[in-house]
């Protein structure tokens, strides 16, 4: 990876929610990381164009935007499909 313009968002999606909720958000080496940690932990790890959407419009701890709700909807989809 090596890039400082890398970025991660790390989302659950609690069952009281009305989106999934942002758990962690970083760039450069700290996304780096995340994902390295993530992959380590059997976490799925999907690449997605979203992630500047979502790191600069809210914070930990805030639902994603609504105007990302359907496409983090397919991303969730996917990673249900590679667990199943």
């Amino acid at each position: 990876m090596k890039n400082n313009n890398f970025s991660a968002v790390a989302l659950k999606y609690p069952p009281e929610k009305e989106a999934p909720v942002i758990q962690a958000k970083a760039k450069g080496f700290l996304a780096e990381r995340m994902i390295e940690i993530a992959k380590e932990n059997d976490i799925p790890v999907v690449e997605d164009q979203l992630t500047e959407n979502i790191l600069s419009l809210q914070e930990i701890g805030d639902c994603i935007p609504e105007e990302t709700w359907r496409a983090v909807a397919a991303v969730f989809a996917m990673i249900k499909q590679m667990e199943d």
